[in-house]
C-alpha cells in the first residue's frame, strides 16, 4: 500500500500479546537513534575516517525508492510493554488525536 499521506490515530485498541487480550494501545513512531560509539562498527569507521582522505565508500547519488517504510510501535496501557506493528510504505506519516 504506497499513499502520499497517512492520518494515523494517536491511540488504537488491538491485541496485546503479553496480556493475551485487546487493550488500549498509545502508536508512537520510532526515530533514528544515534549510534553507539563503543560499537565494532562505529570503531571501524572512526579508524577509517581518521586522517587524511574522504568517505571510505562512494556517495548515494539517487534512490530507487520514493517512499520509506514506517516504523510504528504500540505501548499497551495496562501492562506498559511495547510491541511492533507491521511496517506499510508511506511518504508522510501523522498521527491525529
Amino acid at each position: 500500500m504506497i499513499s502520499s499521506e497517512m492520518k494515523i490515530p494517536k491511540k488504537i485498541r488491538t491485541y496485546c500479546p503479553s496480556c493475551r487480550k485487546h487493550t488500549e494501545h498509545t502508536m508512537t513512531q520510532l526515530k533514528k537513534r544515534s549510534p553507539r560509539s563503543l560499537s565494532w562498527g562505529q570503531r571501524q569507521f572512526a579508524r577509517v575516517m581518521k586522517g587524511y582522505g574522504g568517505q571510505p565508500r562512494s556517495e548515494q547519488k539517487r534512490f530507487a525508492k520514493t517512499t520509506k517504510k514506517v516504523a510504528l510501535v504500540l505501548r499497551c496501557s495496562i501492562c506498559g510493554k511495547s510491541h511492533p506493528k507491521v511496517g506499510f510504505r508511506a511518504k508522510k506519516v501523522e498521527m491525529v488525536g
